[in-house]
């Protein structure tokens, strides 16, 4: 059964940095596109980045563009999102994604504040 499980959030001072995890099990993750997504209190879910399959090239929204590092490491079947230089307003919840499909993780939470 296709599985994605998130892990890795936390509370987080501003301008510091976290990594997300994103375990997948049943299948490669190298073979398949996986995105990561937040949902902030009160807004839409919104895309973060993804990570294609194959080659593994990153994509980013504007608003993580030059701070989060989206990564892939097959032995581990695992997708990685490090944060840095996090702001109050990246606060969500946090989820991955096997992207076009209706498989995601039950996410997990990432606070930033002083």
């Amino acid at each position: 059964q296709v599985e994605l499980v998130e892990s890795g959030g936390g509370l987080v001072q501003p301008g510091g940095s976290l990594r997300l995890s994103c375990e997948a099990s049943a299948f490669a993750l190298d073979y398949y596109a996986i995105g990561w997504f937040r949902q902030a209190p009160g807004k839409e879910r919104e895309g973060l980045s993804c990570v294609s399959g194959g080659r593994g090239n990153p994509y980013y929204a504007d608003s993580v563009k030059g701070r989060f590092t989206i990564s892939r490491d097959n032995a581990k079947n695992t997708v990685y999102l490090q944060m840095a230089t996090l702001k109050p307003d990246d606060t969500g919840v946090y989820s991955c994604t096997l992207t076009g499909t209706p498989y995601w993780g039950r996410g997990t939470q990432v606070i930033v504040s002083s």
